[in-house]
């Protein structure tokens, strides 16, 4: 009985773990599983979720982009930088053929909450808001539930 362990390999390439001969270790979840979903997916789930909600209200919204993105820029050039508060999401309206887009700002609005329903909630008061900017409406008549917890 031969109990020796093999000389290990001295050469360029990846070194592998691979114990007890089972081969290389697989993903945690499968990619179906929620679990298998970075935040930034789920995240963007939730903004389309609020959107889908107003879209059957409002069919327009379909010509509107919908973009989240993971902080605002605050040090635009030829502008000093300003105390005021990180903005959680913004307009571009349209021109030169661009359609309007809303933007939803990922990092600050996860900050400011502690959950996912707190965190839901809050992306669909930023989402109603930036519609509302953009139609020239008040939030309430965006959505009638606006402001009710």
């Amino acid at each position: 009985m031969d109990n020796r362990v093999p000389p290990r390999a001295t050469g360029p390439g990846p070194r592998r773990r691979d114990r007890h001969g089972r081969g290389m270790r697989g993903p945690i979840a499968p990619p179906q599983v929620p679990l298998a979903a970075s935040r930034a997916e789920v995240f963007a789930d939730l903004v389309q979720d609020s959107v889908d909600r107003l879209e059957r209200r409002w069919p327009q919204l379909a010509d509107i982009d919908f973009l989240v993105v993971e902080v605002p820029r605050l040090d635009r050039p030829g502008q000093p930088w300003s105390d005021e508060a990180v903005p959680l999401g913004g307009t571009i309206a349209s021109r030169d053929g661009r359609r309007a887009r809303v933007v939803v700002y990922r990092r600050p609005v996860e900050i400011r909450t502690k959950g996912r329903d707190e965190r839901a909630a809050l992306v669909h008061e930023i989402v109603v808001e930036q519609v509302a900017e953009l139609l020239g409406l008040t939030p309430e008549t965006v959505d009638p539930r606006y402001g009710e917890d």
